[in-house]
């Protein structure tokens, strides 16, 4: 028994003996060494390192060129010659307003191309009328979204047919007395009659302002609100600064809108005192020009349209009450820069030059047919006795003032209601 052990235990000593040690078994079996480093080896795996190389000089090109494309003056002829003819015509396109390679905002510094002003959605509330369908023309062109809120009291989709299939245009049919829910980044309250012949039938100042200011607490954006220089009411004050607080009727015939116009003003500064709105309050002067209503009441449209017609122009009283008169795109220019600021107000936005209404006869007169007559009818109610604004607080902190005159503003004026009138249009058009 034990010869048979010793002899099993010297067999198995000898197979032992017989396995090379190479062969002998490891959880971790040796790998072959490779002849590049693991990390190299993928970067030429796939062409990896030659997309790399692009990006990095793709990069670099528009960090070298871009400062040298943004000190070219674009109104220069001599830089056209010398620019690519693409980049040429998209300049072209943004000296008309819309946001292209150049636009009025040069890019300081070395910022890579293509990075311009944020594009922003933004609510304009009567944007049909007069003055709001200017104001989205504005706006459009500089590269935003607007959203139109008006419920057509006074306000004419003619003014915006030209928007129609803009993607960046939408129009809403709202009476913004009622609330709406919307995201935007900004809000222009226009919608309200501004002229006797509408206000006095539909006043809305009070509670369009409120839901207004709701929807802009609640999203959190700024609020304009585009008061009026009624507020002034029959002034004491001549010209009339933002300090002065007016001599207005409360009870008076006009007071629906003199009135509504201050309350949506105390409204304003209570949310932004108490709620934390950002808001811009501007007092807005008389203003005239294309797309204005033909027979609302306003002196302007109303001495154009009916030299036009061959009829006599309607002055109320002698005469001899005073206004100012400023052209569209020049409070347009106004209401934007407010928005854009850093100032609350309010502002006064309005043409200092002063005329009588015996004046302004004149120069409709001189504008259109020298032959037209002046019929004088009596005075309305409360209607007041000078108006003119001092805009010293706009052309220090805004850096605005009105640039186009009566004489100069006129005539395109005149030739929209002439078309008009002889193309039986004779829609409003506030």
């Amino acid at each position: 028994m034990m010869k048979q052990l010793h002899k099993q235990t010297s067999v198995n000593h000898r197979r032992d003996e017989e396995i090379p040690t190479s062969q002998s078994y490891s959880p971790k079996m040796l790998k072959h060494p490779r002849s590049l480093p693991r990390s190299i080896n993928y970067l030429f795996k796939e062409q990896r390192l030659l997309f790399i190389l692009v990006g990095i000089l793709i990069g670099s090109t528009f960090f070298i060129f871009q400062p040298t494309l943004s000190r070219l003056n674009p109104s220069d002829p001599t830089t056209h010659s010398s620019l690519p003819s693409s980049i040429y015509h998209r300049n072209q396109d943004s000296s008309s307003g819309s946001s292209g390679f150049f636009s009025k905002r040069t890019f300081p510094g070395r910022v890579p191309a293509g990075i311009g002003r944020k594009s922003l959605r933004i609510v304009v509330t009567g944007g049909a009328g007069f003055v709001g369908s200017h104001l989205v023309d504005k706006l459009i062109s500089r590269g935003d979204e607007v959203i139109v809120i008006d419920n057509f009291f006074t306000g004419r989709k003619e003014n915006l047919v030209h928007l129609f299939g803009n993607p960046r245009f939408e129009l809403i049919r709202h009476d913004v007395v009622e609330p709406i829910l919307l995201e935007v980044d900004q809000i222009y309250h226009l919608a309200c009659p501004a002229s006797p012949v509408h206000y006095k039938y539909n006043p809305t100042n009070v509670m369009g302002t409120l839901n207004m200011l709701g929807l802009a607490k609640r999203v959190g954006v700024r609020f304009l609100l585009t008061s009026t220089s009624e507020v002034y009411g029959d002034p004491l004050e001549h010209p009339q600064k933002e300090t002065y607080w007016g001599n207005v009727n409360p009870i008076g015939e006009r007071s629906c809108y003199d009135e509504g116009k201050r309350t949506a003003e105390t409204l304003t500064m209570d949310y932004h005192r108490g709620a934390d709105v950002e808001v811009r309050i501007a007092r807005i002067f008389n203003t005239y020009g294309p797309r204005m209503c033909l027979d609302d009441g306003r002196v302007v449209g109303n001495f154009v349209a009916q030299v036009i017609r061959k009829q006599p122009m309607t002055v109320y009283g002698d005469g001899k009450q005073t206004r100012s008169f400023q052209y569209v795109s020049d409070l347009v220019d106004g209401l934007v820069a407010l928005m854009e600021g850093e100032h609350v107000g309010p502002f006064n936005l309005g043409n200092p030059g002063e005329f009588t209404m015996l004046e302004l006869a004149e120069v409709v007169k001189e504008t259109i047919d020298s032959s037209a007559t002046i019929e004088f009818k009596p005075n309305t109610a409360d209607d007041p006795h000078k108006r003119k604004p001092d805009i010293s607080k706009a052309k220090e902190l805004l850096n605005w003032e009105p640039r186009i005159s009566l004489r100069e503003g006129l005539p395109l004026m005149v030739n929209d209601f002439r078309n008009r009138i002889l193309n039986g249009d004779e829609g409003k058009g506030l």
